[in-house]
């Protein structure tokens, strides 16, 4: 399976601090069963890095578009990134 898995990172602006996004995107991770991390960056933007399959990572790029209720996503960049062994959950990390 550790073949089939990719890593992509994403970062997502518009309204998306102080909207509960970062708990959006654990809980949609969770759903989906990728790992990986979210956290705020200083210039206002959600930065998500994520490791699984291919039908896992289009799952969650699907949610990212539309966000929590309450945010406002104005554009997702999408960015290959490197696997790495030390991700086998998902969680929340601080603010840049």
């Amino acid at each position: 399976m550790t073949e089939d898995l990719q890593a992509r990172r994403f970062v997502v602006r518009g309204r998306v601090q102080g909207v509960g996004f970062r708990w959006f995107v654990e809980r949609e991770a969770h759903i989906v069963g990728i790992a990986g991390w979210v956290r705020n960056n200083a210039d206002g933007s959600v930065e998500v890095h994520v490791q699984g399959t291919r039908d896992q990572i289009s799952g969650l790029r699907s949610r990212l578009r539309e966000g929590p209720r309450a945010a406002r996503v104005d554009a997702v960049e999408e960015l290959e990134a490197r696997l790495t062994s030390e991700l086998s959950s998902f969680r929340i990390e601080g603010a840049w």
